[in-house]
């Protein structure tokens, strides 16, 4: 892999984790109460979720410029990771073995693209 591929790769695997950090935000959200309607989704924690979201997007665009179109869905699969991550150490979610199994294909299926593809 030279270096600009490497480059938009981690450009992005940065925007996958940023996309990640923002379900997080809307999560954390979405648990509270709120005054109103007009409070639950125009409240600074939904709107900063949504700007990274966006943020997430033109870095996915971008570094599709740079990367194979065969690797993109290869690297947005670590969203699972990082979501299962988050999940577990912010909302104390509790692994089981069928989550634990999807996980490890997950990254199996990464290592073999990367040693392979």
């Amino acid at each position: 892999m030279n270096s600009e591929v490497l480059l938009y790769s981690l450009l992005l695997l940065a925007g996958v984790f940023i996309s990640a950090v923002s379900q997080v935000l809307l999560k954390k959200e979405a648990g509270k109460e709120h005054s109103s309607l007009i409070a639950e989704y125009l409240n600074p924690a939904v709107i900063t979720a949504y700007a990274m979201f966006f943020a997430s997007t033109l870095l996915s665009v971008f570094a599709y410029r740079g990367i194979p179109l065969s690797m993109g869905p290869v690297l947005e699969a670590t969203s699972y990771i990082y979501v299962t991550f988050f999940g577990v150490k912010i909302f104390r979610e509790k692994i089981n073995k069928k989550k634990l199994l999807a996980l490890l294909l997950i990254i199996g299926g990464i290592a073999v693209y990367s040693l392979c593809g």
